[in-house]
């Protein structure tokens, strides 16, 4: 059995546009491409795609519908109305599709890790940008998207990441083979510190800093199906910041930096934290849009 093309892809753009708006199109060819690449077809009639910018800001490959020209074959059609359902309960894309691109790679993506933001890859900029490194730590690694992207960066480099949640650091293996630096990756279950020894020359960590009372108001693909210990960042917003100050300067070595994303409101409150420890250096970078998006600290004493 098979379904003609434009009736389907109609279709989906049609119940999806209540939800997303004018992005319905978009994500409706975007089903459309993952749905005809799991039913494995291989012929002849493009599907026509947009780039998607929610999930990787990169344009994938053209699809192929099957059988006769035009139509679809009943299993993609399954597949994408499948898809489409999810999507109108707010899951988020890439938790749907099962991945997110991230930097230069395709990192898979489910419910047990916050999904890697664009806004995150200029922490990754910044570390490249720096002095050399040949030891990182990255505290709360997720879907390990940061220690997997300075890896690949940097082939001389080691490196750790730890994760409170061990399905969380189950996707992060699956992600560090492959990109093919699991042979230089350790990953290990840790609240923060607990189980790190050694030095670092850099730490990297995008903790959770929404403050709890914002969550609530926060979209229904973060707030519903995100893993809340991703996100929380206690009362205000800045517990995390608190503990991780608490163990820093052990884990640097002489001149080591460590870069943390932080909300566009936190510069200032983060800054201060750090400060009471003494012997940081500070820089603040912004993000695309121009908000403070990532604090740097440097250990000068």
């Amino acid at each position: 059995m098979t379904e003609p093309f434009e009736q389907v892809l109609a279709e989906a753009v049609d119940r999806l546009r209540p939800v997303v708006g004018e992005n319905a199109r978009r994500e409706a060819n975007l089903f459309l491409n993952h749905a005809m690449a799991l039913s494995r077809v291989d012929t002849r009639y493009p599907v026509r795609h947009g780039t998607d910018d929610n999930v990787s800001g990169k344009p994938g490959p053209s699809s192929m519908l099957t059988g006769d020209a035009g139509r679809i074959d009943a299993s993609a059609v399954r597949t994408l109305r499948l898809a489409v359902a999810a999507r109108l309960q707010r899951q988020p894309v890439s938790q749907i599709l099962g991945y997110r691109w991230f930097w230069k790679h395709r990192f898979s993506v489910n419910q047990d890790v916050l999904d890697p933001r664009p806004e995150t890859e200029v922490l990754v900029e910044r570390a490249l940008e720096g002095p050399d490194f040949l030891r990182i730590l990255d505290l709360g690694t997720g879907s390990g998207c940061l220690l997997a992207s300075l890896l690949a960066e940097r082939p001389k480099a080691t490196g750790v990441g730890i994760d409170i949640d061990e399905a969380a650091l189950q996707v992060a293996r699956r992600n560090i083979e492959v990109l093919g630096v699991s042979g230089r990756a350790e990953l290990r279950r840790s609240d923060w510190f607990s189980a790190v020894t050694g030095q670092f020359d850099l730490v990297v960590c995008n903790p959770p800093y929404i403050a709890d009372r914002e969550i609530p108001a926060l979209e229904p693909e973060v707030r519903t199906w995100e893993p809340r210990v991703a996100i929380s960042g206690g009362e205000d917003g800045l517990s995390h910041f608190r503990e991780i100050a608490a163990g820093l300067r052990s884990r640097l070595r002489p001149r080591g930096r460590a870069l943390f994303e932080i909300g566009p409101t936190q510069a200032g409150p983060v800054t201060e934290i750090f400060a009471q420890c003494g012997g940081f250096g500070v820089r603040v970078h912004p993000d695309l849009d121009g908000r403070d998006r990532v604090i740097e600290l440097t250990l000068v004493a």
